[in-house]
């Protein structure tokens, strides 16, 4: 039964990351370059960053771990060891990505406050967090392949 359960917890784990990788609602958001939507989208983003995000950045190595010892898999095996560094890249790009997402949340919540639209350091921010989405996002992916089919 724990086994399952564990399984349960890192497969919702390997979701919410995936799912929060995606980035839609402040993508959205910015296109519509409309400060108070930006700053009203960017502050729940950085709450569910927060909840979410940071539970399964948690709770995904302390339940594969759990499920390796389980089933009796050495954590050097190599479809564990890539997993391992896979998702230190994704923290390496996702790290970086929760500081952006909360100066763009300040930086638009100024800019609506003073009826003035997005400056140019928002925009910067904005693109460097696009694009340091796309390898974090990958590696997630790469992962839950790793995962499924336990390369040998």
């Amino acid at each position: 039964m724990i086994y399952f359960v564990l399984k349960f917890l890192h497969i919702i784990g390997a979701s919410v990351l995936l799912g929060t990788g995606v980035g839609i609602a402040l993508l959205v958001a910015h296109r519509s370059g409309n400060a108070m939507a930006v700053a009203a989208v960017a502050r729940i983003v950085v709450i569910a960053d927060f909840v979410f995000t940071t539970t399964a950045v948690i709770v995904q190595p302390i339940t594969g771990i759990s499920l390796a010892w389980n089933v009796g898999y050495s954590l050097w095996e190599r479809w564990i060891v890539w997993s391992i560094v896979l998702y230190l890249v994704t923290g390496a790009f996702w790290l970086p990505v929760v500081w952006m997402q909360m100066e763009m949340r300040n930086i638009a919540t100024e800019a609506a406050a003073n009826g003035k639209p997005l400056p140019a350091r928002y925009h910067r921010l904005f693109w460097t967090w696009f694009y340091f989405g796309f390898p974090a996002f990958a590696a997630v992916l790469a992962i839950i392949w790793l995962m499924i089919t336990r390369p040998v």
